[in-house]
């Protein structure tokens, strides 16, 4: 019987023939393969390493929880100004006062023109006026309760210029609150709501705990559109971004935009680690760099604000600056670190206790201070009034100084660093320097600077005044000399030279090597 190509039993041996062709092509590329890795020995099956993997695939987090309970007591803040309108008595409205005026037919077009567009207010116009007066909107940011009877923090700058705050919970209910007080200096400021109810609080956490790259949730009114949430995690610690004297920001990557300022920064039990208060972007928006004011900070001058309205800091009176690797050689201290006095202003705490320019604070009551940074923070952290023992390294050894603590002053009355007045002399081929004594007989003023020299590049140029070497006052050459021979003779490397500019004192530390 003929079968056709397709038929049943034709099939069938085809498929028995491709099978075995498979199976042996199977058997080669295994061999092959044992053989290409090298662990076919004496017929043995193959061992290989297992690759690196999870038994169990990583769960993404939810902050579903979180956000849930914290999201009560966080609200927006919206702010207004009292702007009182210019009065009605005076620009045209003198026409009606004009003698004749009140002859004019009712119809007159100059008695309509007035009436209508610069004369007595009829009662619509009453309205306008008064509404012009209302409080007109100003910002609008973000804050959180942190008491169950309705205090709430935010930021300084959200508040700041207001003269009516409103705060919007994140059921949309509308309370209003008065401010209790600010601190410009850390951006924080306090208001506590007037309506009398128990409101959902957050506390602060210990945020020396706070890791780089831990989680943190963000909570805010970005762009006035009310509760909005979004997570990252901390990308760094003590961040100084040029906002003022206690600069130690945690930076985050979370969403933060906007309207944001004076919003909480959450860990993962719903704590507050920090207070968002500023955005890195050059566009406006968030490119994943914002700052929080840390829970500790926070903290304590909230307590403050709440309990006196203010926030009262110690105050020493000095202008300083970090001592970098050539200071402290020229000093002959062993390592980078403390404070460099470039200036005691007269009267004030430390100028009085005997500190003196060129002096490097390097503890407060037996506590190490590493930078000017850590130095004012700590110095804030008294009280006015207090006596602290301060350590400052001088002439190659460290002495005990006691200070007692004035107020700070405040934010519009500090008083700048002034330096001391200018003084001169000739001298210092060596540096790059050309200098001459000054006129007040004190000092040595800097006419020239040779371009490259150790001078330029440390960014000494020509009307500085040299004040001292390494901390001997300076009349003459012979002067600079005499101190740099005594450097070199301490086998020192470098002199530290007080320069004066503009009534700021600063140091630059000049490697006695150079010629």
């Amino acid at each position: 019987m003929h079968q056709d190509a397709k038929s049943p039993a034709t099939e069938k041996g085809r498929i028995g023939r491709g099978r075995r062709r498979l199976m042996a092509t199977i058997a080669s590329a295994a061999i092959a393969g044992a053989v290409g890795f090298g662990v076919v020995t004496g017929g043995t099956a193959p061992v290989l390493a297992e690759a690196v993997r999870l038994q169990q695939p990583v769960q993404a987090p939810s902050f579903a929880d979180i956000v849930e309970i914290v999201s009560p007591a966080v609200v927006s803040v919206r702010v207004k100004a009292n702007i009182e309108a210019a009065s009605d008595d005076g620009g045209s409205s003198m026409f009606f006062d004009m003698p004749g005026f009140d002859t004019l037919p009712d119809g007159h077009p100059l008695k309509r023109f007035f009436r209508e567009f610069g004369g007595k207010p009829d009662a619509r116009q009453d309205r306008r006026f008064e509404r012009r007066k209302r409080a007109r909107p100003v910002s609008q940011g973000s804050g959180f309760f942190i008491s169950e009877d309705g205090y709430l923090v935010t930021n300084n700058h959200v508040v700041e210029g207001g003269g009516e705050f409103t705060v919007v919970m994140d059921d949309g209910t509308e309370i209003n609150a008065k401010l209790v007080g600010t601190d410009p200096r850390t951006d924080l400021a306090v208001l506590k709501v007037d309506e009398k109810r128990t409101f959902t609080y957050v506390d602060f956490a210990d945020d020396a705990k706070v890791r780089v790259g831990d989680w943190v949730v963000a909570v805010g009114n970005p762009f006035g559109l009310g509760g909005t949430v979004t997570a990252g995690i901390v990308s760094a610690r003590g961040r100084d971004i040029g906002a003022g004297p206690y600069d130690d920001f945690i930076q985050i990557d979370a969403a933060v935009n906007r309207g944001n300022s004076g919003g909480p920064a959450f860990n993962l039990t719903g704590e507050v680690v920090g207070v968002n208060t500023a955005i890195f972007s050059p566009s406006g928006g968030n490119v994943g760099i914002a700052f929080a004011i840390p829970a500790s900070i926070a903290k304590q001058v909230v307590q403050d604000l709440i309990k006196d309205g203010s926030v009262e800091r110690g105050w020493l009176g000095v202008q300083i600056q970090p001592v970098s690797k050539d200071i402290a050689e020229s000093v002959g201290l062993d390592e980078e670190k403390g404070a460099l006095v470039a200036d005691a202003q007269e009267g004030e705490p430390a100028a009085k206790a005997g500190i003196k320019s060129g002096d490097i604070i390097i503890a407060l009551d037996g506590e190490t201070i590493a930078s000017p940074k850590e130095l004012a923070r700590a110095v804030a952290g008294y009280a006015p009034g207090n006596e602290i023992d301060v350590t400052v390294w001088r002439d190659g050894k460290t002495e005990s100084v006691k200070v007692e603590l004035s107020e700070m002053p405040g934010v519009e009355t500090m008083a700048s660093a002034r330096g001391e007045t200018p003084q001169s002399s000739p001298m210092a081929a060596q540096f790059g320097l050309t200098v001459t004594p000054a006129e007040t007989g004190t000092g040595l003023v800097v006419t020239d600077v040779e371009p490259g020299s150790a001078a330029d590049e440390r960014g000494i140029a020509p009307g500085d005044v040299i004040l001292s070497v390494n901390s001997r006052a300076v009349k003459s050459g012979k002067d600079v000399e005499d101190a740099v021979a005594a450097a070199v003779k301490a086998g020192r490397k470098a002199v530290l030279v007080q320069i004066e500019r503009e009534d700021a004192s600063r140091f630059v530390a000049l490697p006695t090597g150079e010629g």
